[in-house]
């Protein structure tokens, strides 16, 4: 038996981070959409736990080594959860995704990971059960394994369900260039900001919400592009499709993200920079809270 499944790709869609606590941990306020696009997650059984990673940006991960893979970690943890040692399970990853992109790739695998060996070994873990284990990944494990349109609070761990969110027609493009997580909490504490939530939008009509997101931030851009000079020309890019909406870098960067009206003007704005941009991963989707779970 062999089951696969989708690990979307996960956008912050706005970004408030607090000054640094004593832990080292940033507070925070998001809200978390997820793509029907990602990266592709099969386990079947096996006699002892591997990983073998594929796709476009396979080669890149596989030459930083796999011990340290979240994968890996997430279904030890999930072994040690359900007593039976470590799980006999053969993962192939399809790396569609950019590594380090703001994208939650990573925490998102092991989610897609984690559901997927649950039921292919009959564990009968809960999701609570399952969100507990994806911690061992990192704050933003539960949110991923979830996949579902939420804000995000606390350090990420703090999850309440955006159902009303409308799906949002997006265009998602990685310049290519490296935004290191840590260097870009570092320059971000220079100047911190608060983690305000802002209040909800007036309404939930996708020209209501793209106006209200306007009005928030993402406040780990700035340090990001002062690190990082490609991700303004990316951002300057996007903004300067037509018909686009709203643009924004995701996470810690550096994939930045343009909102659009329709589908037809997220492909069109597609085609125009992958004529202009040679080297850069750019991709057209749709955001939504229903979207990621069916696909898993």
């Amino acid at each position: 038996m062999r089951l696969t499944g989708l690990a979307p790709a996960k956008v912050n869609l706005f970004l408030h981070v607090g000054p640094v606590a004593p832990d080292g941990y940033h507070p925070l306020c998001s809200l978390v959409a997820f793509a029907d696009i990602g990266d592709i997650v099969t386990v079947e059984p096996s006699e002892h736990l591997s990983l073998a990673v594929t796709g476009p940006f396979g080669s890149v991960l596989s030459a930083g080594g796999q011990g340290d893979n979240l994968i890996l970690k997430a279904l030890r943890a999930l072994g040690d959860a359900a007593a039976i040692g470590e799980p006999g399970l053969r993962v192939v990853l399809d790396k569609r995704l950019p590594i380090a992109a703001g994208l939650g790739g990573g925490s998102s695998d092991a989610g897609t990971a984690l559901m997927l060996a649950n039921q292919l070994l009959g564990l009968g873990l809960s999701q609570t059960a399952l969100e507990g284990v994806s911690r061992v990944v990192g704050a933003d494990g539960p949110m991923c394994l979830r996949a579902r349109t939420a804000w995000a609070e606390g350090y990420g761990e703090r999850l309440t369900d955006a159902a009303d969110l409308p799906l949002l027609h997006a265009l998602l493009v990685n310049p290519g260039v490296p935004s290191p997580t840590g260097a870009v909490y570092r320059a971000y504490d220079a100047a911190p900001r608060t983690a305000d939530r802002p209040s909800s939008p007036p309404g939930w009509e996708t020209s209501a919400v793209i106006d209200w997101l306007a009005g928030c931030r993402n406040d780990l851009e700035a340090p990001a592009v002062g690190l990082a000079p490609g991700i303004e020309t990316a951002l300057r890019a996007v903004a300067g499709c037509p018909d686009v909406r709203l643009t924004r870098m995701s996470g810690s960067g550096a994939t930045v993200f343009g909102l659009f009206d329709d589908e037809g003007s997220a492909r069109a704005a597609a085609s125009t920079l992958t004529r202009r941009h040679d080297g850069w991963w750019i991709a057209p989707c749709v955001l939504g809270s229903d979207l990621a779970s069916i696909s898993k």
